[in-house]
């Protein structure tokens, strides 16, 4: 059974998205269930989690909503500020309101915060705290430069799981290794912390990247984590600069049916299922 543990929906005409601008201006229109569903029929996908776009409450209870109208839509990674001194009610309330069953975990954009240890600072360690209390997942959006913070904070926080998004972004395009691998293989000797197989081909080079440029980086995270602690996730439609979505569910495909063997299966389903607490 095939889950994208990674997807978004936006529409741009009644919220701002900052980051969509450059190259990434092209995905400045609205996509929602009814663009993802036909792409999900054809590639055999039957559940998804759907993560947050922009850092506002208001994303959060509306794609809470879109989820209890949508039966494959198992789950949503939102967004709440976690500096806030009431979260836990803040949380709470999302719970209790429309969709609330099916917020499973919790992201900000780690990466864009000018402050590499942004993680590790003691408000947002308070916050964590509360998020795992609540049961939910923290999903780290970072680049290399702030994987050491990230371990830092996984470590200090063993109750709370964590879910590395898009490998921790690797640069691809430039093929280096480092510090990414250093930071990622240290990260990954954590038994709290997964990793999505997602947003590799917007990391490569979008008019030119092949299957080549992202085996190595496959490979050496699986080496560390493990099929079981690894998820696939489309990143639809961050994806479609560079690919379509059948195109990057087959090149994924491809590099794991090398690599993993008999743990296909927990990759491209299990893991997500076991750590979002989705069911079939």
């Amino acid at each position: 059974m095939i889950v994208d543990s990674h997807h978004h929906f936006w529409d741009p005409n009644h919220a701002e998205y900052p980051w969509m601008t450059g190259e990434y201006e092209r995905l400045k229109r609205p996509f929602g269930p009814a663009d993802l569903a036909p792409l999900l029929e054809a590639s055999g996908v039957v559940k998804t989690i759907v993560v947050q776009a922009r850092q506002e409450l208001a994303e959060t209870h509306s794609l809470l909503r879109t989820a209890a109208e949508c039966e494959w839509l198992g789950g949503v990674v939102g967004w709440v500020d976690l500096t806030d001194p009431g979260l836990a009610s803040t949380v709470a309330d999302i719970k209790d309101g429309p969709g609330g069953g099916a917020l499973v975990g919790v992201r900000h954009l780690v990466h864009d915060e000018p402050d590499a240890h942004w993680l590790t600072r003691d408000d947002v360690m308070g916050g964590l705290e509360t998020i795992a209390q609540a049961g939910l997942v923290y999903d780290l959006l970072v680049r290399p430069r702030e994987l050491p913070a990230a371990t830092e904070a996984a470590r200090l926080l063993p109750g709370l799981r964590f879910v590395i998004d898009h490998m921790a972004k690797p640069a691809i395009s430039l093929g280096e290794f480092e510090p990414w691998a250093e930071r990622l293989q240290a990260i990954a000797a954590l038994p709290n912390v997964r990793c999505k197989m997602s947003g590799l081909v917007t990391e490569a080079d979008w008019d030119s990247w092949s299957r080549g440029d992202l085996e190595r980086y496959v490979g050496m995270t699986v080496e560390w984590f493990g099929p079981n602690r690894i998820m696939w996730g489309s990143d639809w439609p961050v994806c479609t600069v560079a690919a379509s979505y059948d195109e990057v569910l087959t090149v994924s495909r491809d590099l794991l049916e090398g690599i993993v063997g008999n743990g296909l299966s927990d990759v491209l389903g299990g893991c997500a299922m076991e750590t979002y607490g989705i069911r079939p």
